[in-house]
């Protein structure tokens, strides 16, 4: 962050550690207390940092992901990786990121759902599918740039909700789900990319959006 300001950066510093006081403080300026108490930053500093209300610190903690998952995959590990693989992995390291707060995450979904706060539930949402795919590679500035990050925000919303309540060890029903869903983002761009449809083919996408948040049995 080196054109950050001295407090954006203090909040880039402290967002994680307080997501994971969240799941004891819940989104508050105790959690934001005590993670400035934990890394040795001064509380009236991490205060003033930090967001007042509870959707501008669970936006800050998602930046912070962002951020961690942006730095974990440089160029030379994304090289390494076949599309696919890249977003398997951004996702499951995102989740593996956001462990340590998992209760808290549950709860911030539930803030981010409410009516007054969806805007900005859906922007934290396309801003997290548009770095994932930009770090895998894609660089689409036409239909499909929208049509990707769309795909990518219902995979990933989908695998959040399989994750949070996911007790098998090691996440193993939700790594089973999010294969299956990649599949389906797979084949649906395997078929996006031999279309050449009039307006009587074109795809439903709400319908295909639906099948990623809402999938068979």
């Amino acid at each position: 962050m080196a054109d950050a300001t001295p407090l954006e950066a203090v909040r880039a510093r402290l967002a994680l550690a307080v997501g994971e006081h969240a799941v004891f403080d819940g989104w508050t300026d105790k959690a934001v207390d005590a993670a400035a108490a934990q890394l040795g930053v001064d509380q009236a500093v991490a205060r003033l940092a930090f967001p007042k209300d509870q959707p501008g610190k669970i936006d800050a903690y998602i930046a912070a992901v962002d951020a961690a998952m942006a730095a974990h995959f440089t160029p030379e590990v994304i090289a390494a990786l076949k599309v696919r693989e890249r977003i398997r992995e951004l996702v499951w390291f995102r989740l593996q990121a956001m462990g340590p707060a998992r209760e808290a995450v549950r709860s911030a979904l539930a803030i981010l759902a409410m009516p007054q706060n969806a805007i900005l539930g859906l922007q934290i949402g396309w801003r997290s599918a548009d770095l994932m795919w930009r770090l895998a590679g894609d660089s689409a500035t036409d239909f499909n740039h929208y049509t990707k990050r769309l795909t990518l925000s219902a995979l990933y919303a989908a695998t959040l909700l399989a994750w949070i309540d996911d007790q098998s060890e090691g996440w193993t029903e939700t790594s089973a789900f999010l294969d299956r869903r990649i599949a389906d983002v797979m084949r649906f761009e395997k078929w996006k990319a031999g279309w050449r449809g009039s307006s009587e083919r074109r795809p439903s996408f709400s319908r295909f959006l639906g099948r990623l948040r809402y999938p068979p049995h």
